[in-house]
């Protein structure tokens, strides 16, 4: 399990985690915490539905929605930063996307990370009703952060 090993090297390394979330609505908050001791490195998460609050919480900024959009790697990354900084983590991460049911790009996600030096979002396709594009996406987040905590 992600969510398991990320606690285990986190707590190794002393190191913290925080969230943004938009279309996961928590979902990522909730594998971390779901781990037993995940409160020594998690240190919360913001979910972040309206553009409003992803702007005034996790300063998104106001061009950055209105060039790209609030679902895009732009955003993520600024996501990822803005929850990172607010909390004074180590590592942040973030999702925004399209969860569906309607609409033409319905599985496009963004999934962010930030690092005191590094900041970045991969784009990702899911398949599925929107409860399955909602997992995939916590999944594929905590991987990015296992990943890099890896390296």
């Amino acid at each position: 399990m992600n969510a398991q090993k990320i606690v285990q090297l986190l707590t190794e390394r002393q190191q913290t985690l925080a969230a943004a979330e938009s279309l996961t609505g928590g979902l990522i908050s909730d594998r971390i915490v779901s781990v037993p001791g995940a409160s020594k490195v998690f240190l919360g998460g913001v979910v972040s539905y309206d553009e409003g609050i992803k702007e005034k919480v996790l300063r998104v900024s106001a061009e950055t929605l209105k060039r790209h959009t609030a679902v895009s790697g732009e955003t993520a990354r600024e996501m990822a930063s803005g929850v990172r900084k607010l909390m004074n983590a180590d590592y942040a991460l973030s999702a925004t996307g399209y969860a569906g049911p309607d609409g033409e790009d319905v599985g496009l996600v963004y999934i962010g990370f930030a690092s005191k030096d590094r900041c970045e979002s991969r784009e990702c396709r899911f398949s599925g009703d929107r409860g399955e594009i909602r997992r995939q996406s916590a999944e594929a987040a905590l991987e990015i952060l296992k990943e890099y905590l890896i390296l």
